[in-house]
């Protein structure tokens, strides 16, 4: 670790540092010429709610930094604003690169200003080194795609980083790229998806199926294969029940060895009914010991520890009380589950509500997940304050989709031709060409 002996002011420079480049090097030994630089590096907290997931760990950054020449000391920054870490260290400058003038940061300067101003301390801003960026050199590296331990592990990462973390639907390629790639800002703040779910629901009505696992596993895989192919973010995988103790074994093996984050799978036997048909469909449960025998065979042969077997709780669903939820998911973690997912076709949405309540009063700590299709009234920030941390929109790319072909349709065959339903409901075929990555024109 580099100390400078000769100046014993502080320079602060905030970093993320996950991939190292010129213009990082750049900027310390810039600061280095001011005194001893303190590199604030941004944990996967600060990150979180801001862009992606850095590739390695806050351990990981710390130690590349710490060995750079010019840099005296490596800190924790826990928040995407400087103002805290400021204030504890009170250093004499802050450098920074000048590319924070314009856009969603220019708030962030501001603020770094105001707080300088009253430490009696200076900004100093350096030119951005034109053509290199983390953003750029991450394009670059996730046009390569990503290894499946990497994929796999980035879940755990989420979920202890962010207030909830943000799952959509996917059941293609193509729906894949839109969880990839949509974003959005909102009050200055970016937001994305987190990750992805593969819905058997989904899956198997886009292949004009019923939702009674009459798709089998190896066909899901095979299609699912086509998303993890052109995606890096992590993937949620429904399980339905599990199927046979015997074979669940090897269902979670598969779904490391694909690079599968968390696969969920519901406490009922029998053959699949889909729950949003509650009461009105058969759903018979199955007893607790049953399902937990099923949640320690998966447990006992998955060979990561970043994999997840989430338990769903199937109680509400089949008209049973919160008492007998609660009593079942607390059961569910005993036995091993890395998380419990709690359903309900309720709308009003209380019941989830109560139970998230009071089953945080006994476990603070477990991830609970929850599939808001009708209670949808709720925002994500809603949710996270009754305990839930990661929202699923369970069948929305589908749901969609559906009524703007069928539209489509229909136009066509009212008017004889295809000019109205291209103008009103198509998007322009060079749009179209030019939709997946690598088919543009160089």
């Amino acid at each position: 670790m580099y100390i400078n002996d000769n100046m014993a002011k502080k320079v602060y420079l905030g970093m993320i540092g996950d991939i190292m480049h010129p213009g990082l090097i750049n900027i310390i030994n810039e600061g280095a010429k001011y005194g001893d630089v303190i590199i604030g590096l941004f944990t996967d907290k600060a990150i979180a709610n801001h862009r992606r997931l850095p590739y390695l760990t806050w351990e990981q950054r710390k130690t590349v930094i710490e060995h750079i020449i010019g840099v005296s000391s490596v800190v924790p920054q826990d928040e995407w604003s400087y103002v805290e870490n400021l204030k504890r260290y009170k250093p004499d400058y802050i450098i920074h690169g000048d590319d924070w003038q314009y856009g969603p940061d220019k708030y962030i300067r501001d603020e770094v200003f105001k707080t300088m101003e009253r430490l009696g301390g200076e900004v100093i801003e350096i030119p951005y080194t034109k053509g290199i960026s983390d953003s750029s050199l991450k394009e670059e590296i996730d046009a390569l795609g990503v290894t499946p331990q990497a994929r796999l592990s980035s879940l755990r990462r989420l979920i202890s980083a962010k207030p909830v973390v943000r799952i959509l639907e996917s059941h293609n390629g193509l729906t894949g790229l839109i969880a990839e790639h949509t974003s959005v800002e909102v009050n200055g703040q970016h937001r994305e998806f987190d990750g992805m779910w593969a819905s058997s629901l989904t899956d198997s009505t886009s292949k004009g199926k019923p939702d009674i696992e009459a798709v089998d596993l190896t066909t899901r895989l095979h299609d699912l294969n086509d998303t993890l192919e052109v995606t890096t973010k992590p993937f949620i995988f429904d399980g339905d029940t599990g199927g046979k103790i015997e074979h669940f074994g090897f269902t979670v093996r598969t779904l490391e060895r694909l690079g599968i984050s968390a696969v969920i799978i519901e406490d009922k036997v029998g053959l699949k009914q889909n729950s949003l048909f509650g009461t009105d469909a058969i759903q018979t449960q199955d007893t607790i010991e049953g399902f937990c025998n099923k949640i320690k065979a998966g447990k006992e042969s998955q060979i990561t520890r970043d994999f997840m077997i989430i338990s769903r709780c199937e109680s509400l669903i089949a008209g049973k009380s919160v008492d007998d939820a609660l009593e079942r998911c607390l059961a569910y973690v005993a036995a091993g589950a890395d998380g419990v997912m709690i359903h309900s076709k309720n709308k009003s949405g209380e019941d989830i509500k109560e139970f998230c309540l009071r089953f945080r009063e006994k476990d603070p700590h477990t991830p609970i997940v929850a599939v808001p299709t009708t209670y949808n009234q709720f925002t994500e920030e809603e949710l996270a304050t009754w305990g839930i941390n990661v929202v699923i929109y369970a069948n929305h790319m589908l749901r969609s989709a559906y009524p703007a072909m069928v539209k489509c349709a229909e136009t066509i065959l009212e008017t004889s031709r295809s000019l109205e339903a291209s103008d009103k409901y198509c998007m322009p075929i060079k749009q179209i060409l030019n939709l997946i990555p690598g088919t543009k024109k160089k």
